[in-house]
């Protein structure tokens, strides 16, 4: 297991490319949300039609992010062999299965 530092720094890494990614994929014509970074590494991605929020957050103590999405509460544990934060159940990368989610709310 990592030391609460290096999961900091790991969480703030993807974090931080994750919200370059969402502001980029923002900016595109009808995107159909847009993106609030906070402190700490929390997101915050916000839809009008269908209404709805999603909220990405570090969690430290159990060195996780995890996602508040689809009525879902989803959990990457940091995986060194893909140096990535990774979904165990379907092996997907937090910007991946962020665009997947993305995807799957804006289809209703």
């Amino acid at each position: 297991m990592m030391d609460e530092l290096e999961f900091r720094n790991l969480a703030e890494t993807a974090l931080n490319a994750l919200l370059q990614h969402l502001i980029a994929h923002e900016e595109a014509e009808d995107a159909g949300f847009e993106v609030e970074g906070g402190q700490g590494g929390l997101i915050h991605v916000l839809f009008d039609e269908p209404p709805g929020k999603f909220v990405i957050t570090p969690n430290a103590p159990v060195q996780q992010i995890w996602i508040s999405a689809l009525s879902t509460s989803f959990k990457l544990d940091w995986d060194p062999a893909e140096q990535a934060f990774v979904l165990p159940r379907t092996g997907e990368q937090l910007t991946p299965l962020m665009d997947r989610l993305i995807a799957e709310h804006l289809q209703g």
